[in-house]
């Protein structure tokens, strides 16, 4: 994927002065059609839609949500949102207090099943079974209880988020 920082806000465009190419822009990035499309890591959601169990973006780190609570807006104030989020990678407990007509960004989970290829002492190799990609996972971000579980030759459950993956839970 090639992505190229972008300054400007807003929605989306398109630019075809910049290398000629038909580029998609969105609040961060501009994404170009090359090597697998248009392919977006986040999107901008109103906070006051976020719910207990769905993902943001705190910090530049995606965040479960365990706790979202609203206040009602005050006589010089609007309402505000207040989201208590887990880690994903790390298990580090984020919050945020935010307008609640506000955007925030929300990560694109992508779920891939998977085959663990070898055990090595810091990482999985692991190779996707629908476009058959291998690559390495961290030992670090999978679970003891799912570590255990891993031998050769056993299918799990990968998610993808902002470039980084994570095993989740086997098959």
């Amino acid at each position: 994927m090639c992505l190229i920082p972008s300054n400007r806000e807003g929605g989306y465009c398109t630019a075809t002065t910049l290398l000629g190419k038909n580029l998609k822009m969105n609040r961060e990035y501009l994404l170009c059609p090359a090597e697998g499309g248009y392919k977006m890591s986040k999107r901008p959601v109103d906070a006051g839609s976020l719910k207990e169990g769905s993902y943001v973006v705190i910090d530049g780190e995606p965040c479960r949500i365990v706790e979202a609570e609203k206040s009602k807006p005050g006589k010089h104030g609007s309402a505000k949102v207040r989201i208590t989020a887990m880690g994903i990678f790390d298990g580090v407990k984020r919050s945020i207090v935010v307008p609640v007509d506000q955007k925030v960004d929300v990560p694109v989970v992508d779920k891939k099943v998977a085959q663990v290829i070898s055990i090595m002492p810091s990482s999985i190799q692991i190779m996707d079974l629908s476009s058959y990609e291998s690559y390495e996972v961290s030992k670090d971000t999978i679970d003891p209880q799912i570590a255990d579980k891993l031998s050769v030759g056993t299918e799990v459950e990968v998610w993808e988020i902002l470039g980084r993956r994570k095993i989740v839970r086997t098959r």
